[in-house]
Order: structure tokens, then C-alpha cells, then sequence
């Protein structure tokens, strides 16, 4: 091919990456926002169907939506005012904890609990020459950089929260004006295509918002669940701060596929406190969430995700990895749904045109 003008070649390309640069430039400027956004979309498509099913009761569309945003917000500002004292105070309690952890002494104490534990329970486990060595270990660590070091993370943690406030208030007047003029949204982004390929446009795009919708009224209800029976559970075997580990059950059970059992994780480690917790605690809890799990997958979450478009479980491993690695918690929250969005194209559209060929 023959360039009869160079230097305009040239300078066309130049202006083509610098705009590109420009561009990619914008969008990490504008993350933050890009992921409040993208998140109060995700919530307003979540609310929709209660807002749908209030309407077909005959109320109006201003006052379901006004109904399900007061619904919501009352739901969590009472669980705001009953849990959070108790959570302050067990995280308190927690925090104090840490610190005599902290104190010398006190992992070789630990150290010697287990070690009988194991050693009544288990016999036939020559673990004494392991002990000596973990004991050489932790008499090794310097306290005073462990103390800095969660004193760094403590004041972090501080501002992330909030931070995390800011964020979530923003998030929330973002949800309640989608939700409001959702209608009004997809009616402005049909009118885009075509006359003579709409009708079929909106009957996919509704599958897909329907479908995202049960699925984070599905994944809410499991943190619900997760968190309500944690609580009962935790409170019953005694394990310590019940409240603030059922709250850690239920928010972590949003996170598909790992949120359960990171959570759970969480949870067993924490019954192994010194003073607060045991072995045999921990194990009971480990147990439980064992059983827990089985029956969430197995029968919990078919019987409420049922509505939502069926992910293989491949699709669903590679999603959520791919959504986390590039909008981390959010991506892999949106991962599975934009699976199942896709999945909805595939066997709408791609496979009949394949068969008519």
C-alpha cells in the first residue's frame, strides 16, 4: 500500500492513541464513581422485582417504589439499632482480646492449650517435637512490631469505614432514583434500536433484568439465612461475639461461590480465641458449617435461585474470577449474573440463527 502523505498518517495516528490514552485515563479517573454507579444499578435491579410485584397489587409505580425504599431502609436501620451496640461492644471485647495476645507469654500459653487438647485427644500423634519447634518460633516474634502493625491496620480499617459510609450513602440516592425511573431508563435505551428489531430487543432485555433481579434477591436471602441461623447457632454453642460473627456470616454469603466458606473460615478461627473459645468449639462450628454448606448448594439455593438463569458451574468459577480480577468485590458480585445475561443471548439468539442456517 502506497501512503501518499506521511506526516498526516502519522499525525492521525498519533492523535488516535492520544485520544485512547485520553480515554483509558478518564475511565480510572472516574472508577470510583463508575463502581457507585454500577453498584446502584445492580441494587436497582435487584428492587425491581418487589416494585413489580407491589404494582401488580394495584398500587401505583411512584408508591411501590416508595414502599420498597422505606421497606428497606426500615428493615436496616432496625437492624442498625438492635445489632450494632452488641457489636460494638463484642468488637471491644474482640479488640482486647487481640491485645493480650499480644502480651509475651501469651502464644506459648495457646500453644500449650492446644497441645493438651490434641494430645488427650488424638494419642497417637507424636506432635511434641512439632510443638517445641512452633514454641522456638513464636518465642522469636518481636511483639512490638506486631503491636505496630495492627495499630497501622486499626487506623486504615478506621478510614476505610469511613470511607465505606460515604460511598454506601452515595450508592443508596443512586438506588432509590434508578429504582424510581427504571421504566423511564429502559425505555430510553429501546428507543436506540431499530423499529423492526425492538420488540425482539425488549423481550431479551426483560429476560436479563428479571434475571439479575432474582438473583440478588436470591444472594440476599442466603446472607440472610446464613446470618440468622449463624446467630442462633453461635449463640447456643456459646462460641464468642455471636452477633459480630453472624453479621460476618451474612455479608460474606453475598460474595457467590467462596463468600459461605470464607466466611465460615473466619468464624472457626475465631472460636479458637484463647479465653473465649476452644478447640473442641471450633471444631463443633466446623461441623456445622460443613453440614451448612452442603445444604445451601444442594437445597437452599436451587430452591431460591430457581427464577434466576441456571450458571454451569465452570461458567460460574471462571465469572467470578474474571469479575474480581478486574472490578474486585463488585465484579465478582455482577460476575454471575453477566454470566447468566450472556448465556440468555447464547441460547436466544446465537443457537436458533445457528439451526435456521
Amino acid at each position: 500500500m502506497k501512503i501518499h502523505n506521511p506526516f498526516r498518517v502519522a499525525l492521525l495516528a498519533t492523535l488516535g492513541v492520544g485520544v485512547g490514552l485520553l480515554v483509558i485515563g478518564s475511565v480510572q479517573s472516574l472508577s470510583t464513581i463508575l463502581l457507585y454507579v454500577g453498584t446502584a444499578l445492580f441494587l436497582s435491579l435487584g428492587l425491581d422485582p418487589l416494585v413489580s410485584f407491589l404494582e401488580r397489587r394495584g398500587l401505583p409505580r411512584w408508591a411501590a417504589v416508595l414502599v420498597t425504599i422505606l421497606g428497606v431502609l426500615g428493615v436496616f436501620t432496625g437492624i442498625v439499632f438492635m445489632v450494632v451496640p452488641i457489636i460494638v461492644g463484642q468488637i471491644a471485647q474482640l479488640v482486647g482480646q487481640i491485645e493480650q495476645l499480644l502480651q509475651p507469654g501469651a502464644w506459648n500459653e495457646i500453644v500449650l492449650n492446644v497441645q493438651t487438647w490434641v494430645s488427650q485427644t488424638l494419642p497417637w500423634l507424636k506432635i511434641d517435637d512439632v510443638w517445641a519447634s512452633v514454641q522456638q518460633w513464636l518465642s522469636t516474634l518481636d511483639v512490638g512490631s506486631i503491636s505496630t502493625i495492627v495499630g497501622n491496620s486499626l487506623l486504615t480499617g478506621a478510614g476505610a469505614v469511613a470511607a465505606g459510609l460515604g460511598g454506601a450513602f452515595i450508592v443508596l440516592i443512586l438506588t432509590i432514583y434508578f429504582t424510581a425511573s427504571t421504566p423511564s431508563l429502559k425505555s430510553a435505551v429501546y428507543q436506540l434500536v431499530p423499529a423492526s428489531k425492538r420488540a425482539r430487543f425488549i423481550e431479551l432485555a426483560e429476560k436479563i433484568t428479571d434475571s439479575v433481579g432474582y438473583y440478588v434477591m436470591g444472594q440476599v436471602s442466603l446472607g440472610v439465612i446464613n446470618g440468622v441461623l449463624s446467630a442462633i447457632f453461635l449463640s447456643i454453642i456459646g462460641a464468642p461475639f455471636p452477633a459480630v460473627l453472624a453479621v460476618v456470616a451474612f455479608f460474606f454469603s453475598l460474595i457467590p461461590l467462596v463468600g459461605t466458606l470464607t466466611g465460615s473460615t473466619i468464624i472457626v478461627l475465631t472460636c479458637l480465641l484463647p479465653g473465649l473459645g476452644s478447640p473442641s468449639l471450633a471444631l463443633i462450628a466446623l461441623i456445622y458449617y460443613l453440614i451448612y454448606m452442603q445444604i445451601e448448594a444442594y437445597v437452599i439455593s436451587p430452591r431460591i435461585m430457581n427464577r434466576a438463569v441456571s450458571v454451569p458451574g465452570s461458567v460460574v468459577v471462571i465469572a467470578a474470577l474474571a469479575g474480581g480480577a478486574l472490578l474486585n468485590l463488585l465484579g465478582a458480585l455482577i460476575a454471575i449474573p453477566v454470566a447468566a445475561s450472556v448465556l440468555i443471548i447464547y441460547r436466544e439468539v446465537i443457537i436458533p440463527r445457528q439451526n435456521e442456517r
